[in-house]
């Protein structure tokens, strides 16, 4: 159904919740998370010499914040139905401030890393909150451009951490990282406080402890032995991600039992969303892995200063801000099918072209080779955050955002970890061979490239697939859930097929418009959905849409000279003369949503509510054979119970 027609007005307390007002705080608020991941990193050397701990102490920073913000993912869905949105992200916020400040004043490292527990398990929660508030508050047609904005946020966080904390080290201590992180923290709390509202419907679900354990000791086990496997003892790295996975498996099988699950495991049943999961990982992947390995190269065999190895990456971070919520907006107007095999092309080719010629090319041409590289990423990220979750009913959005933030972290670990392991690893092994340092390193460089590209070239695949589901002109309606949390497909009822109106009129893609605003007007309709020969819907035309594509062409704004050079030419009868011999099929919406013959009233009427929709396509397999209305369902009700 188009959407022209469908979206009449937000309610009053939507408007009044303020959307972009909202986006900011939620993508200021995913920026530091992200950009809290690698900000310290940066001033390991500093921490060494003030703290007189060695390389595998400090280590612990990194490992500890990441192990404690990955188990804090999964209580995030409980916490956001549990507790008002305004106070919940405050006391996010507020453990981020004060975990600054405790590792900001601490006079030794065990307080430093006591600090930083505190502030992962301020962020942790801070991602999947933001995304939820993010979905509740986007007005559905611009999920899109809401996301690809979350998007850039999360990809400018950790390419620009390690900008801003050069400069800082160049001019002040270790501990002025802490203090810059805290009044960042301390202003996204005042403005979450000033700005945001309650926003979530609080169900109260009951917090399953052991459920919490399990998947605590299942993060820590996974995280830990991928992150340590390089560059510790291998035995225990191993033995760290058996139990990890032991324990993952029975918390698996516990959820299945749950009745209120910690995290219902359902959004993974549907292979839209499970795929989107694994495609947002692989692109998460390649940003933490070039973000590292590019500077870590850089540094260690050019010889390059680190700041000037930081700024080498700002054009692609720049660029790929700019590049995300235009993103959002194709996505908007043409779904995933473009963006995402383009990104992962991207990264493909020019992952393994920064790794061949980082060795020979001038900062600046190496600068250049890099913007495809995290651009790429931009074009994938938001996109396929907003397909994946547009595939989940409302009631598993928390769920699904929790599972999608929990791959953020493993992404992380992932690509932070293996690739400079695999970095390290070619690099020693080509020097034991004989080779010179700086030639092992560069072998090692070109192997973690080719790695990126394979890792992007699977994603390409995965992204095809996608682009084929986007492709189909019906959004289905989510399936139904049985009790033991399987897909189950709805039960036939004869009550819609009793309702719907079988006489629909409908236009031919190549119908022209004319024909179509004909037909509009001698049957006092609104809109017709476009089909194929064999009844097959491929679009939804409507008199908005029509209207839509007239002001597309008239410009936007004229000035007082341009109105006294036309006013003589009739401008708007020649564009509109063009637009009606246009066939339909160029101006319809292509993205229709429909319900199934099968569906029961109430699931319809979910579609018709959310959609925001006045009528929908019925539909028998692939071929329409009515379109319900609202009133067909007012009128059932008022029939029913004799009103």
């Amino acid at each position: 159904m188009s959407q022209t027609n469908a979206h009449a007005h937000e309610s009053a307390p939507a408007k009044q919740q303020r959307p972009a007002a909202i986006l900011f705080v939620t993508a200021f608020a995913a920026f530091l998370a992200t950009f809290n991941e690698t900000f310290l990193n940066v001033g390991f050397a500093p921490i060494m010499e003030a703290l007189t701990v060695d390389v595998s102490t400090v280590q612990w920073l990194a490992t500890a914040y990441m192990l404690g913000a990955a188990v804090m993912v999964p209580v995030s869905a409980f916490a956001y139905r549990s507790f008002p949105t305004r106070p919940l992200f405050c006391m996010t916020t507020a453990l981020l401030v004060i975990g600054s400040i405790i590792g900001a004043l601490a006079p030794n490292f065990t307080v430093l890393l006591i600090g930083r527990i505190v502030q992962a398990l301020g962020t942790g929660m801070l991602i999947p909150i933001g995304m939820n508030i993010t979905l509740e508050m986007a007005p559905r047609e611009k999920l899109g451009t809401y996301m690809g904005i979350m998007g850039a946020m999360t990809t400018l966080g950790p390419s620009s951490s390690v900008i801003l904390a050069g400069l800082i080290l160049a001019a002040a201590p270790w501990n002025m990282l802490l203090w810059v992180f805290g009044g960042l923290s301390l202003l996204c709390l005042l403005a979450g406080a000033i700005i945001l509202r309650d926003i979530a419907k609080l169900t109260h679900p009951r917090l399953d402890a052991a459920s919490v354990a399990l998947i605590g000791i299942a993060l820590i086990g996974i995280l830990y032995g991928v992150s340590t496997i390089f560059v510790g003892n291998i035995a225990i790295a191993l033995g760290a991600a058996v139990v990890g996975i032991i324990a993952l498996v029975f918390f698996v099988r516990r959820q299945g039992k749950l009745t209120e699950p910690l995290i219902d495991l359902r959004p993974l049943k549907i292979p839209p969303f499970a795929v989107g999961v694994v495609v947002n990982m692989l692109s998460l992947v390649t940003i933490f892995a070039m973000n590292i390995i590019v500077p870590t190269y850089m540094q260690s065999v050019l010889g390059t200063p680190p700041l000037i190895a930081s700024l080498t990456l700002f054009p692609a971070i720049l660029c790929s801000c700019v590049a995300s919520p235009i993103a959002g907006r194709i996505y908007d107007k043409h779904g995933p099918g473009i963006l995402l095999p383009a990104g992962f092309a991207c990264i493909t080719v020019f992952s393994v072209l920064t790794a061949v010629f980082i060795s020979t090319a001038s900062p600046v041409v190496l600068a250049l080779i890099y913007i495809p590289v995290i651009c790429g990423s931009a074009l994938i990220i938001g996109p396929v955050q907003s397909f994946a979750l547009s595939k989940l009913p409302p009631e598993l959005n928390p769920h699904g955002v929790t599972v999608m933030s929990t791959g953020f972290q493993i992404a992380g670990c992932f690509g932070s970890s293996v690739f400079t392991g695999v970095y390290a690893l070619v690099g020693a092994s080509a020097a034991a061979s004989g080779l010179a340092a700086a030639q092992a390193a560069t072998e090692g460089m070109l192997a973690a490239g080719v790695l990126v590209g394979i890792f992007a070239f699977v994603g390409f695949f995965l992204a095809l697939w996608i682009r084929r589901v986007a492709a189909r002109p019906i959004v289905d309606a989510a399936p139904a859930w049985n009790e033991a949390g399987e897909a189950t497909a709805a039960a036939p009822v004869d009550t819609l097929a009793a309702i719907m109106k079988t006489d629909v009129y409908t236009v031919l893609p190549h119908t022209s418009v004319a024909e179509a605003m004909k037909l509009f007007a001698s049957k006092g309709i609104s809109g017709a959905p476009v089909v194929d020969e064999e009844r097959r819907v491929v679009g939804f035309i409507s008199d908005g849409d029509i209207m839509s594509a007239i002001a597309d062409q008239v410009p936007a704004f004229k000035t007082a000279w341009s109105f006294v050079v036309e006013r003589d030419k009739a401008d708007f009868d020649a564009t509109l003369r063009r637009t009606m011999a246009q066939p339909v099929s160029d101006i319809a919406n292509k993205r229709v949503i429909a319900v199934n013959i099968e569906d029961d009233l109430g699931e319809v009427a979910r579609v018709l509510a959310e959609g925001h929709l006045k009528k929908a396509p019925v539909l028998e397999g692939d071929r329409m054979v009515g379109i319900i209305n609202r009133s067909n369902i007012t009128s059932y009700a008022l029939e029913r119970f004799g009103v």
